[in-house]
C-alpha cells in the first residue's frame, strides 16, 4: 500500500509502498478515507523523542471502512464505517476491562508507538474502533479523535462542572479548541487565550465568555484551567487559578520544564492533573457527543499527496483547530 513513511530519525517523512499483512486473530483492517494531523508528526521527525519503531507510518488520527477482519473478531464486519480510537490498548486486560485502557500493558498511540493512519490502510486491533455517525463527513470524523478524546478526559479528571469557568491556554490548537468546545457543552463559562488577536476573535465566535493575551496577568479567575502549551504558560496557568482550582495538563509543546512555588501550590489548595488520551469508554462517549453535534473544528484540507504542506501549515502555528488530509490514497 502507499504510506507516508518516517525511516530515521530525525528525518523526513517519504511516500512509500509498504507491505501491511492481513489481519491476525482480533484485529481488523480500515482502509482510511481521511487522516489528521497532529503534534506527534512533527516531534517524530525531530527525535522529540525518537520513535521506538521505526520505520514508523505517521498518524494519529483516521477514519474509514474495514476491509478485512481477523480471527475471533466478533465485534465488525467488512463494509462497516468506523473511526479509530488512536489510544490504542489490548481490549482485553483487567485495566482495559475495568475502563482503565490508558494504563493497559500495551498502551500505546496510533502514529507514534504503533503504525498509524498516514496511509492507505492500518490495523487496528477490534476493541479500539467506534461506529462512524452515519451523517458525520469523513474529514470530522478523522479530526475529533486524538485532541477531543485528551480534552474530554482532561474536563473530566478536572471535574468540571455546569457554572462553573474554565480557561483554555492557547486556543487554535487542537487540544484547546476541542476544549473551548466541550467546556460550552458542560454547561461552563468558558475564557480562552492566545497570542494571536485572529485566534481571541475566533474563540469568541465560537462562545468564549472572552479571550485575552497569553502574558500578564489575567482579568478572570478560573475553577479549571487546560493547558497544552506547558513552560510559556506555566505561570500564567497557575495565577489564573481561584483558590481551590484546578490545572488540567496534557501537554509541554512550548517546554517541558517547570518550576513550581509550593507555599502557592497548597495555601491555595490547589490540584494539577497530568492527563493524555482516555479509555474505550471516554471515546465512547465522545463519538456520541459529536454525533450529538458536539462542534469539531477544521482549519484546513489537503489531499493525501500534500503531507508536505500540511505539516508546514501545523508546524507554523497559524492554525485553528485540525488539519486533515482528504482523497485518495492508493
Amino acid at each position: 500500500m502507499q504510506a507516508w513513511l518516517l525511516e530515521s530519525s530525525p528525518g523526513e517523512y517519504s511516500l512509500r509502498d509498504v507491505d501491511l499483512p492481513g489481519p491476525g486473530p482480533g484485529r481488523v483492517r480500515v482502509d482510511l478515507a481521511a487522516s489528521a494531523l497532529n503534534h506527534i508528526d512533527l516531534w517524530s521527525r525531530k527525535a522529540l523523542p525518537k520513535p521506538k519503531q521505526l520505520p514508523l507510518v505517521p498518524g494519529s488520527d483516521g477514519a474509514g471502512v474495514i476491509t478485512a477482519v481477523g480471527e475471533g473478531v466478533t465485534q465488525w464486519q467488512r463494509g462497516d464505517e468506523v473511526v479509530v480510537n488512536p489510544s490504542f490498548a489490548c481490549g482485553h486486560c483487567r485495566e482495559c476491562l475495568c475502563d482503565r485502557s490508558v494504563f493497559c500493558a500495551e498502551w500505546g498511540i496510533m502514529g507514534e508507538h504503533y503504525w498509524g493512519a498516514h496511509g492507505a490502510s492500518v490495523l487496528v486491533r477490534e476493541a479500539n474502533l467506534e461506529r462512524k455517525p452515519a451523517y458525520l463527513p469523513w474529514e470530522i470524523a478523522a479530526a475529533y479523535g486524538l485532541c477531543g478524546l485528551t480534552a474530554y478526559r482532561m474536563l473530566r479528571r478536572a471535574r468540571l462542572r455546569a457554572g462553573e469557568v474554565l480557561l483554555v491556554v492557547g486556543v487554535g490548537g487542537g487540544v484547546a479548541t476541542a476544549a473551548l468546545a466541550l467546556g460550552k457543552r458542560f454547561g461552563a463559562t468558558v475564557f480562552a487565550t492566545s497570542r494571536s488577536p485572529a485566534k481571541r476573535e475566533r474563540a469568541v465566535q465560537m462562545g468564549a465568555e472572552d479571550a485575552f493575551p497569553s502574558e500578564g496577568k489575567l482579568p478572570v479567575k478560573a475553577d479549571v484551567v487546560v493547558d497544552s502549551s506547558g513552560a510559556p504558560t506555566w505561570e500564567l496557568s497557575l495565577g489564573a487559578l481561584r483558590r481551590g482550582g484546578r490545572l488540567a495538563i496534557c501537554g509541554g509543546t512550548g517546554g517541558a520544564k517547570v518550576e513550581l512555588n509550593l507555599p502557592k501550590l497548597f495555601f491555595g489548595h490547589l490540584e494539577l492533573t497530568g492527563s493524555t488520551m482516555g479509555t474505550f469508554k471516554e471515546f465512547r462517549e465522545l463519538t456520541e457527543l459529536v454525533a450529538d453535534g458536539l462542534p469539531v473544528t477544521l482549519d484546513s484540507t489537503f489531499a493525501f499527496a500534500d503531507y508536505a504542506q500540511a505539516l508546514e501549515r501545523l508546524e507554523s502555528g497559524e492554525q485553528f483547530g485540525k488539519i486533515v488530509l482528504v482523497g485518495p490514497r492508493t
